[in-house]
């Protein structure tokens, strides 16, 4: 059940002067406009099972706004609105734009919140989001104006509930707050709807603080400034801790299990002694000693500079990104799918081992037996998808103690004289539903309203495009991108899906490029960087700033 008796009951000081904050918008949502679209569709080519799964949602084009009269109904429409997925930085300013642009083109407009995420949809479980009750909310962070979930409408009973529940409320359209997956499955209810004939239309608005729902179309995700800037003030002042006390490492695990784009921002923005990108690791084929190796030598060069202190950064999905990792945890999976009832019957590290040896390709054992023995057991099990459960293991952890063994075989030999304390940290909720940043309630702010045009425009199966959004909001440029042209077919449990594909981070544009070009100038020197909190007054270059990854893109 949602609370809302919260706003009026508990606002803190920051909330209220935050209420106040009127968002910016682009010139190109401002006065009287129109939809435009382009004259060819942007994909032509699909593969067959998007084809087969998605007839009526083909060749369609880009979506622009451009100054001028007609094709946006004038009419009072009532719009839904569901959050989906994790929660992000700025989703209820999607909200509030959202309503304003609706009662701007009619007063008598009625926006509805499904409670709960899509499930709310399914079984009719609403409210009606006033301008009363959204004005509490503005400028905040978190979901819970209406919260959220992380269900699929995806059976054909729900399909058909959420168009009952949609046409029972007489819905113009729904908005779709969520990423890849909840963009995907926007895809999917405007698909059903259209083979059913309804008119309701189905619009995505683009969020996730992994940062990867982006494209030539799409910039940023919503959240991703926000929550880089709090990990990177949390890790600054890690880096100056680490610079004051001079006796500890700290590594520090950072969100994103497919990307690291997170992980890459935070870099750029503290200069920490070093980083791990996955998508680096990857493409040169590391291994999980190389990884341990290349922090060793770190620790080893600093020592020497009589500097028994740093700071080292992680993705949260390295593991899945190494070569021997990856090779380990496959067959481990197919031994397991055979042999795991007999295999937890071996207590003793050498028996499991042994076990192994004999099962496992000699590459795949010795990469099991450089794990320590808790990794081992975490690993002796599946989840209920049948998968190996890799995200369970604290990957700060893993090479905390990794790095110790090694350090002590090196002072054994007498190759290393140093101190060695380890410290772990992972920095994840933590960025999930702060106060957006001036940034997220201008760039939220902007989605809401063009998702609002898009469906007085009559357009379904879209996502909310936002490009140029490194320039001042003015001049950012919104549309639609069709969803079916952002599908690729991928093994989702073990059969293939359409999915809206991942954009990882390229180690051919200018934050990578940047990145790699300064590292090597932050291993030894304590080149700490200290970016503070999210400052949401003050001069425009402090609280108005850009994500470094948006500014070095822009230069691309």
């Amino acid at each position: 059940m949602i609370d809302t008796q919260r706003a009026a009951d508990a606002v803190s000081p920051l909330d209220r002067i935050r209420q106040a904050y009127q968002p910016r918008l682009p010139r190109g949502l401002s006065g009287s406009i129109r939809l435009h679209l382009d004259p060819e569709p942007l994909v032509s080519d699909y593969p067959a099972q998007i084809l087969e799964e998605f007839p009526n949602s083909l060749n369609k084009p880009v979506v622009r706004f451009v100054q001028g009269e007609g094709g946006l109904t004038t009419e009072a429409i009532t719009v839904g609105v569901v959050f989906s997925g994790g929660q992000a930085p700025g989703g209820h300013n999607v909200i509030a734009g959202l309503l304003d642009a609706l009662k701007s083109a009619n007063p008598e407009s009625r926006l509805i919140g499904f409670l709960d995420g899509p499930i709310g949809i399914v079984k009719d479980n609403w409210i009606e989001l006033t301008p009363e009750l959204v004005q509490a909310y503005r400028n905040t962070g978190g979901f819970d104006m209406i919260g959220s979930g992380r269900d699929k409408i995806e059976k054909a009973a729900d399909l058909a509930a959420c168009k009952k529940t949609l046409e029972s409320h007489n819905a113009r359209g729904l908005v779709v707050i969520g990423g890849d997956d909840s963009n995907t499955n926007a895809a999917v209810m405007a698909e059903y709807f259209l083979q059913q004939k309804s008119s309701v239309q189905v619009i995505g608005a683009p969020k996730t603080i992994d940062g990867d729902l982006k494209n030539d179309l799409i910039d940023a995700s919503f959240g991703f400034d926000t929550a880089a800037k709090v990990y990177s003030e949390l890790a600054g002042s890690i880096c100056r801790d680490s610079a004051s006390a001079r006796k500890y490492y700290h590594f520090i695990r950072l969100m994103g299990r497919a990307a690291s784009h997170v992980t890459l921002e935070v870099a750029l923005q503290i200069h920490p002694n070093l980083t791990i990108i996955s998508e680096e690791a990857e493409a040169a084929q590391w291994t999980l000693e190389q990884v341990v190796d290349q922090i060793v030598d770190v620790v080893v060069r600093r020592s020497a500079a009589g500097k028994n202190y740093g700071v080292i950064v992680i993705p949260e999905g390295l593991l899945e990104f190494l070569a021997d990792v990856k090779v380990m945890i496959s067959e481990l999976s197919d031994i397991l799918a055979a042999d795991e009832s007999h295999i937890k019957t071996l207590k003793r590290r050498t028996d499991r081992v042994d076990y192994f040896n004999q099962k496992m390709s000699p590459a795949a054992a010795a990469t099991y037996a450089f794990l320590p023995d808790s990794i081992q057991l975490t690993l002796l099990k599946r989840d209920k998808h049948g998968n190996i459960p890799l995200s369970q293991v604290e990957t700060e952890e893993l090479l905390m103690g990794l790095v110790s063994q090694k350090l002590k075989a090196l002072k054994s030999e007498g190759k290393y004289s140093g101190s060695f304390s380890p410290l772990g940290h992972f920095f994840g909720y933590e960025g999930r539903c702060v106060q957006p940043s001036n940034f997220d309630a201008d760039y939220c702010y902007a989605l809401g309203y063009t998702g609002a045009q898009l469906i007085r425009g009559g357009v379904t199966g879209y996502t909310i495009s936002a490009q140029n959004l490194a320039a001042p909001v003015e001049d950012w440029q919104m549309g639609g991108v069709p969803v079916t042209s952002m599908l690729v077919i991928e093994q989702r449990k073990g059969k293939p899906k359409p999915v809206i594909k991942k954009t990882l981070v390229d180690l051919q544009r200018g934050p990578f490029r940047y990145f790699a070009s300064h590292r090597g100038d932050w291993v030894e020197k304590d080149a700490f960087l200290y970016p503070g909190p999210i400052q949401y007054f003050g001069p425009s270059d402090v609280c108005d700033a850009r994500t470094k990854t948006l500014e070095l893109e822009a230069e691309d």
